[in-house]
């Protein structure tokens, strides 16, 4: 029989503490969320980040990953970005009357995959159930809470001379999307790069390099990420458009639709801006593993337009990469 969720598992009553116990307590749990508190105690040792983020994507499963795996990446990702290691997330489940409790059952597992890869635990959470129509199967926040242990990393660090890297080839995670969306079939192992990075960035960290920013480049893609940091931090950052990895199906789908690679999102892609002496360095790391195994230098910070991003083609071409404008893809994350 297949069993779906109902109102009552939203009710507050019996339906609900089964649901719960059966289902989160029993993927999630922890001596923390276990003790059922209407807040977790928790115990961090000097400098915390804090993040929240709610998750919406449409499907909910896609190659390469689920809205399980987004939300508990999503989060993790935000505190990798800040130096900070993971410690503890909270959930909460706003699930529409009529979801397939087999799904809810596999995104659950999904994240519960996903927060071994960065050792951080769900430790709190909530659960709401809405009528049919009144959201879209299934919406996902999560909040983390990460100890800093590398500080001093931000985007208003950047300076000329330094060095951009990128960790992997852009724009997988908005082209699938977009391609399980649309039923559009392509040629290639076109995935998500959906992923939790704090491995990726600890190994940066822990070789001593003066990082001086990390962002990951989701909503806006690689676009958004680099024109914040040029207004943030006053330079020019300039960019070898050939140097920018884009795998041959995104780069099919963007030729087929007429979108720029560089403004699909990323779930498993980060940017990172260091001192150029370092670069070498930096690139030997990632791309010694295999989440970050086709990282590349793609530009310089300079002083030649203050607050602008430069794209140079292989043919000695230049023009403004601007902040992407409109409603490119909903729902992607």
């Amino acid at each position: 029989m297949n069993q779906t969720i109902q109102l009552s598992h939203g009710g507050g009553g019996e339906e609900m503490n089964r649901l719960i116990h059966s289902l989160f307590f029993e993927a999630f749990g922890n001596e923390t969320l276990l003790a059922a508190e209407d807040a977790a105690a928790l115990h961090v040792n000097g400098p915390i980040a804090f993040s929240t983020d709610g998750f919406t994507v449409s499907p909910l499963f896609f190659e390469g990953g689920d809205i399980g795996k987004i939300a508990i990446a999503g989060t993790v990702n935000d505190l990798a970005m800040m130096g900070a290691k993971p410690l503890y997330l909270s959930a909460a489940f706003i699930i529409e009357e009529g979801l397939a409790l087999e799904d809810l059952r596999r995104i659950v597992a999904s994240m519960t995959g996903e927060l071994q890869r960065s050792g951080a635990r769900i430790v709190c959470g909530d659960t709401k159930v809405v009528p049919r129509g009144a959201c879209d199967k299934l919406f996902i926040t999560t909040s983390g809470i990460g100890e800093i242990v590398y500080g001093g990393i931000s985007a208003h660090n950047i300076s000329e001379g330094d060095a951009i890297i990128v960790s992997r080839d852009i724009g997988t995670h908005g082209a699938t999307i977009l391609a399980a969306r649309e039923s559009i079939g392509l040629w290639g192992d076109l995935r998500s790069d959906c992923a939790s990075l704090w491995d990726e960035v600890k190994a940066l960290l822990d070789a001593h390099l003066h990082v001086k920013a990390l962002r990951d480049a989701t909503r806006g893609g690689l676009a958004a990420v680099l024109n914040e940091w040029a207004v943030a931090s006053n330079v020019c950052i300039e960019l070898e458009e050939e140097a920018i990895p884009v795998s041959d199906s995104v780069r099919g789908l963007c030729e087929l639709l007429g979108f720029e690679a560089t403004d699909f999102a990323n779930e498993g892609t980060f940017v990172l801006a260091l001192p150029a002496e370092e670069s070498e360095k930096a690139l030997e790391i990632l791309n010694a593993r295999e989440l970050t195994c086709n990282a590349a230098l793609i530009g310089t910070v300079t002083q030649k337009r203050p607050g602008r991003v430069i794209l140079k083609s292989p043919w000695g071409s230049s023009r403004y990469l601007e902040l992407p404008k409109g409603e490119l893809l909903p729902r992607i994350c």
